[in-house]
């Protein structure tokens, strides 16, 4: 790589935050991923019918709202197209969309995912869009073309479709790409789209959660999470710094960073929480046809797109022998939430770990760091929260009275966490405490995949079929 080429893809994590006098929430979860907006103010009466200050119908998709100063952007599937679309942050109203046909869609979960659920990322000149079925697109602010970087048809852990969002870094645009047949990290020039580097992680057999920045020693590692392992790579030229290992089989979430310490926290099926049953019991269940396997084509829709997963070499059927392999693999990763030094090299896992805990640990919303705690959410609706210093719990697996499942990550500001179930129920939790206290809950009748963005004294929020804006301005 030529000297110039290296020296504009040395940024500093700093570069990621946004200019304290521009508001935005540049990408999934805002900051870095963090999912927390420093001095933010949102309301906490939030409902379908309170403090709404517009509302606007939108095309589904589970990708979150990205935000710069007056624009909102999404990502959608609609009408065949690979859709971002731009909303005006005052009013709600559509400013431009643009779209691009795939050649071919990737597999994707039915009910569950979509071909747009990656979330778009902005440095305030350009929004980058990422889409398993096509690859990176450029626009500038007003919608004009930049550039696009063409990829190979995605194929994601059992055909769910791709989650992970990309990351802008100064110059760099970052994109994990873990799946079935080959998995990377790529970085490109922000400007042109062309490659800087790739990085293969043959390892890493599937992920959805987003890559990050953190600033260990001195130097900008990007982040990933993965199959059994959490990795640092440098950001200047992709070379693998260090891993923890026993992690979680795989992984749908993304790390954090507080206080210059990095935490990661997933869940997979198979641990004790949830362990495996014996094969001769799944087998007398699901083979309904008595052929000794499992045939994917005896199983209605739904149920097909869940058990797709298990059948590694995609031939249609699970057998005795993907069984045992699945097992396995999850015995050896753990089910944790991990806090990680800076400083460390090479492998890191028992010189680096500042503390484990095991408890209340969530499958596919991320963990949110927030005034010197840990806040997670179960399926189920149960909360805790843990001291990020010493790994000890405040409260663990507290309920929330809105059970189900939970896609969306939690978000913080204003001294509250705002939790939003698949179900559509969204619960404002006060930040501390030995217990959590509830000070909000309202329902919304449709489910909500999407997390919540803050900025400033709003709150946005996708539902299935709308894209809300609360705020203090609203008419009662």
């Amino acid at each position: 790589m030529k000297l110039n080429s290296l020296l504009s893809v040395l940024v500093s994590v700093a570069a990621l935050a946004a200019d304290g006098a521009t508001p935005s929430w540049p990408g999934f979860r805002g900051p870095n991923c963090s999912g927390v907006s420093d001095g933010a103010t949102p309301p906490v009466d939030i409902s379908p019918t309170n403090s709404v200050l517009w509302k606007v119908q939108v095309p589904w998709s589970p990708s979150s709202p990205c935000i710069w100063d007056d624009q909102i952007f999404l990502t959608t599937f609609n009408d065949g197209e690979l859709q971002t679309r731009c909303y005006r942050r005052e009013d709600g109203k559509l400013s431009w969309t643009r779209g691009v046909k795939p050649e071919k869609v990737e597999m994707f979960h039915s009910t569950e995912s979509s071909p747009a659920v990656p979330t778009p990322s902005t440095d305030g000149q350009k929004v980058v869009s990422y889409f398993g079925s096509f690859g990176l697109i450029c626009y500038d602010c007003k919608g004009t073309e930049l550039w696009r970087h063409a990829m190979r048809l995605a194929q994601s852990l059992g055909g769910y479709g791709t989650a992970s969002s990309p990351l802008i870094a100064g110059n760099v645009v970052v994109v994990l790409r873990d799946q079935n047949y080959e998995s990377s990290l790529l970085a490109l020039d922000l400007r042109t789209g062309e490659k800087i580097w790739e990085t293969p992680r043959p390892e890493a057999h599937g992920s959805y959660g987003s890559p990050i920045l953190w600033r260990n020693n001195e130097v900008d590692e990007v982040i990933t999470p993965g199959s059994l392992r959490l990795k640092g790579y440098a950001l200047s030229t992709g070379a693998e710094d260090w891993q923890v290992q026993g992690t979680a089989s795989f992984a749908c979430t993304t790390p954090v960073v507080g206080d210059g310490v990095l935490y990661f926290g997933a869940w997979s099926n198979g641990k004790s929480d949830a362990p495996w049953p014996p094969w001769e019991q799944f087998l007398a269940k699901y083979d309904t046809s008595k052929h000794g396997f499992i045939s994917l084509d005896d199983m209605n829709p739904v149920m097909r797109d869940y058990m797709r997963g298990l059948d590694l070499n995609n031939d249609g059927k699970i057998d005795k022998a993907e069984w045992d392999a699945i097992q396995d693999n999850a015995a050896k990763g753990e089910n944790l939430l991990v806090a990680i030094k800076p400083g460390g090299h090479g492998d890191i896992t028992q010189s680096h770990v500042a503390w484990k805990f095991t408890r209340g640990l969530p499958y596919v919303p991320s963990p949110v760091y927030y005034d010197g705690r840990i806040y997670l959410i179960k399926t189920g609706g149960m909360i805790s929260s843990v001291d990020a210093k010493t790994g000890t719990a405040y409260y663990t697996q507290e309920r929330l009275e809105a059970a189900g499942d939970y896609y969306a990550s939690p978000v913080a500001g204003g001294g509250k966490i705002y939790l939003a179930s698949l179900e559509g129920k969204l619960t404002v939790v006060k930040a501390g405490g030995e217990k959590p206290e509830i000070l909000h809950q309202a329902d919304f009748g449709e489910r909500i995949l999407a997390s919540p963005a803050l900025v400033g004294d709003k709150l946005y929020l996708r539902t299935q079929s709308t894209l809300y804006a609360f705020g203090p301005q609203a008419v009662q």
